[in-house]
C-alpha cells in the first residue's frame, strides 16, 4: 500500500462522526467506520488505528481511501460485495424445492442436508454439491424438512362446547359486584448454570454463552391473571404438585382477593387442580374455608388455548426466562421484578372471541340438533 490517504475533516464532518460515536442504535461496522476517520484525522498510524478499533489495516486503508476519492457517506457505507457464482442455476433451484416436498426415500423418515445434495447430484450435471450449498438455498425459500409439527384434534362434542361457552361467558361479561375472574396455570422450568465464568466481551460484540452447562433441578412458576383487570400475581415453588398449588391458592384467596365475596377460577383439567387437592393440603375446616369463595370452569380437553394464562405464560417465558437461570433464588427474584414491571404498565389481555364468534367459525363442530329440532316442529 503506497498510497498514503490523509483524512482532513471538516468541522461538519467532525460532528457527525462524533455524534454517530457518541452513541445510538446504529450498525458496528459504521460506528468503526467513524472511529477510524477520527483517529485518521489526528495523524494516527493505520496499525495503531487497527489496534484501538479492533479492525484489520485492510479496513483502515480502505475507509480512508473512500472518504478521499469518493465522500464521507461512501466511507461510512458498506460497500457492495459480488460474492461468488451461485452453484445452482434457477431451475436447478426449483428441482431442489420439488425434491424437498416430496416423499423421503425409502427406509429414511425425512430428507437430510447429505441426502438432497445426492438427490441434485443424481438429478443434474453436477458431480458434487455440498451441503452448505443446499443449506443456503433452503434457508432463502424458508424450508425446514427436518421439522415436524404435533397437534392433538379434539373431540367438540357437547361437554366441549359448554365448557368452552362458559369460559367465554366469564371472559366477556362482567363480573357481579364482590367477584372475581381468574385464569390460572403452571410452568416448570430448568435451572441451569454455566459450568465455566464468562468471558468478557468487547463492546459492539455478540454476547458469549459456553456450550457447556450444569443442570441444577427444576422449579415450578405458578401464574395467575385478573380477567378484567391489568394484573397477575407469580409464585415459584420446587414442586407442582397438589398440595403446592391448594396452598397457591390459598395465599390468593387470604391475600389480593380476600376482599372478594366469590373467585371464578378459568383451569385446566390437571389432576391437582381439583377440590380434593385442598383437602390433601389442609384439615377439612381450613380446605372448606377456602374453598366456600372458590368457583371452578374448567377449559375443554385439549383446548388450552381458551385459558387466558396461557398468553400470559408465553410473555414471562419470552420476556424473563429465555436464558439460563441458575437457582431458585435467582428464578424467583427474576420472576418477581417481572410481575412489578408488568403491573405497574398495567398491561392487560384484550380478548376478543366470544360465544357469537364461536358460534360463528366453529358452527359446523358444534353437536346437530336434527333431533331437537324435530321435537320443537311436533
Amino acid at each position: 500500500m503506497n498510497v498514503r490517504y490523509r483524512v482532513d475533516l471538516e468541522e461538519g464532518e467532525r460532528a457527525q462522526l462524533e455524534a454517530l460515536v457518541a452513541g445510538g442504535s446504529r450498525s458496528v461496522r459504521r460506528v468503526k467506520r467513524a472511529q477510524v476517520l477520527l483517529a485518521a484525522s489526528r495523524g494516527q498510524t493505520d496499525e495503531a488505528i487497527a489496534a484501538t478499533v479492533q479492525v484489520g489495516t485492510s479496513t483502515v486503508y480502505r475507509t480512508k481511501r473512500r472518504f478521499v476519492e469518493e465522500s464521507l457517506e461512501a466511507a461510512l457505507s458498506e460497500a457492495p460485495r459480488p460474492g461468488g457464482k451461485r452453484k445452482l442455476t434457477g431451475s436447478e433451484e426449483a428441482l431442489l424445492i420439488a425434491t424437498v416436498c416430496s416423499t423421503p426415500p425409502q427406509g429414511r423418515a425425512r430428507w437430510t442436508l447429505a441426502l438432497l445434495a445426492d438427490a441434485v447430484v443424481a438429478l443434474t450435471p453436477h458431480t458434487r454439491i455440498s451441503r452448505h450449498t443446499i443449506g443456503r438455498r433452503l434457508a432463502e425459500n424458508d424450508l425446514k424438512p427436518w421439522q415436524q409439527k404435533m397437534w392433538c384434534v379434539p373431540k367438540v362434542d357437547a361437554e366441549y362446547v359448554a365448557r368452552m361457552e362458559d369460559v367465554l361467558d366469564l371472559y366477556t361479561q362482567r363480573p357481579a359486584p364482590g367477584t372475581a375472574v381468574i385464569c390460572v396455570d403452571e410452568s416448570p422450568r430448568q435451572l441451569i448454570s454455566e459450568v465455566r465464568p464468562a468471558r468478557p466481551v468487547a463492546p459492539g460484540h455478540p454476547a458469549r454463552q459456553d456450550y457447556e452447562y450444569r443442570r441444577n433441578g427444576t422449579a415450578n412458576v405458578f401464574l395467575a391473571l385478573d380477567a378484567h383487570r391489568p394484573w397477575r400475581a407469580a409464585k415459584v415453588t420446587v414442586r407442582r404438585a397438589a398440595v403446592d398449588s391448594a396452598e397457591w391458592m390459598r395465599d390468593l384467596v387470604d391475600g389480593p382477593y380476600a376482599e372478594y365475596e366469590r373467585i371464578q377460577v378459568v383451569l385446566d383439567n390437571l389432576s391437582t387442580h381439583t377440590p380434593a387437592a385442598f383437602y390433601e393440603a389442609f384439615a377439612p375446616a381450613e380446605a372448606r374455608r377456602v374453598l366456600r369463595k372458590l368457583e371452578f370452569h374448567y377449559v375443554p380437553k385439549h383446548a388450552s388455548w381458551l385459558n387466558m394464562v396461557e398468553i400470559e405464560l408465553g410473555v414471562l417465558a419470552s420476556q424473563c426466562l429465555a436464558r439460563r437461570i441458575p437457582d431458585f433464588v435467582t428464578l424467583t427474584r427474576e420472576v418477581d421484578a417481572w410481575i412489578v414491571l408488568r403491573n405497574a404498565a398495567r398491561v392487560a389481555v384484550k380478548w376478543m372471541f366470544g360465544i357469537e364468534q364461536a358460534r360463528t367459525k366453529l358452527g359446523r363442530a358444534y353437536p346437530s340438533h336434527g333431533d331437537a329440532a324435530r321435537d320443537v316442529a311436533a
